[in-house]
């Protein structure tokens, strides 16, 4: 059974939800958080790469949250960042630090938008 979950403690969506569940074996599947303010429809700090680290992170557990996890739960995530070597070196350092906390495995990928510097999967 697949459940496909969205909450009032996120953005509204347009054609995706944020959380996917596969049952019996509860698997949860995130889509990609990013900085969006509570509407969906601006981008939050947008130039402030540690705001917007903060409120992808902050989106990431709510969505967690809605599945009924918590960040010890997750066994894989992927971070997008945009930038040069030493933005992507800046966000990985303190996305990646939050994540792998909890010994899950992660990875840092590029991202092409110039508003958005952050997302996490």
């Amino acid at each position: 059974m697949i459940e496909r979950l969205r909450t009032d403690h996120l953005h509204p969506t347009s054609g995706y939800h944020h959380v996917t569940i596969a049952s019996p074996g509860r698997l949860a599947f995130l889509a990609g958080q990013m900085p969006m303010d509570a509407t969906g429809e601006r981008v939050v700090g947008v130039g402030d790469l540690e705001r917007q680290v903060d409120v992808t992170i902050e989106h990431t557990q709510r969505a967690l949250e809605a599945a009924g996890a918590r960040p010890e739960d997750v066994v894989r995530s992927v971070v997008y960042v945009v930038g040069g070597a030493g933005v992507k070196g800046s966000y990985a350092a303190t996305a990646l630090r939050r994540v792998r906390r909890h010994r899950a495995s992660a990875s840092c990928s590029g991202t092409s938008s110039s508003r958005v510097c952050s997302q996490v999967e």
